[in-house]
């Protein structure tokens, strides 16, 4: 089973990283980094890379399709190579994924309308305008499209279509591996329990975490 996991310049790292950790124990699972060009790819971060083995015209019908998010993600929405690719493998996967903000690019390309479907919070209302129904679940499934919120919820996706593809015993067994078995100290990880002023902190800042500035 060939997995491709998508990577552009400023994506997030865990947004490719958490599904690599699960989908990629998969048995008998190929996981192939892909871009446009072949090489290292930088992260939002900008001291981080992934190396793209293969380019988008060298894994034209993956399994498993993994579109990560972050800042990146906005001028990809308007990048026709890209989105064309991602309709091309759609059409061949048996599972078309995302994280975070890559479900926008999911419905930048016609995949998500009339679908139910999550990501960040913080975009949203942007899934709407693209024709999905967006949730704020943590994980959701439609058909053979399961989308991801924001960063760490790439983790909770990949074991989820884990257990799919290979049994609750598969799964569970990868999540022992990794140990995920989060206790953060704080109960902030979402809009509805967190902070109000931390909620607000990221509101103001969403332009440059959603890419539409770039930080001075």
């Amino acid at each position: 089973m060939q997995l491709a996991i998508v990577l552009f310049d400023r994506f997030t790292a865990l947004d490719a990283v958490g599904p690599y950790e699960t989908l990629g124990r998969l048995p008998d699972a190929e996981v192939v980094f892909v871009a446009e060009q072949a090489g290292p790819v930088r992260t939002d971060s900008g001291n981080l890379a992934l190396v793209a083995e293969k380019t988008l015209a060298e894994v034209p019908r993956p399994d498993v399709l993994v579109v990560p998010g972050g800042p990146g993600q906005t001028p990809q929405m308007a990048n026709r190579a890209l989105l064309d690719w991602i309709r091309a493998a759609d059409a061949a996967s048996t599972w078309t994924t995302s994280v975070c903000t890559g479900s926008l690019l999911l419905a930048a390309a016609g995949l998500l309308d009339g679908r139910r479907a999550t990501s960040h919070w913080l975009a949203l209302d942007e899934l709407r305008r693209y024709g999905a129904e967006p949730t704020g679940e943590r994980v959701v499934t439609d058909g053979k499209y399961v989308t991801a919120a924001g960063v760490s919820a790439g983790i909770d996706m990949g074991l989820a279509l884990l257990g799919r593809i290979a049994g609750d015993a598969v799964a569970q067994s990868v999540q022992l591996a990794i140990e995920y078995d989060p206790e953060p100290p704080y109960d902030a990880g979402s809009p509805d329990r967190a902070p109000a002023e931390a909620v607000e902190l990221l509101r103001s800042r969403s332009r440059f975490i959603l890419g539409r500035e770039q930080p001075s």
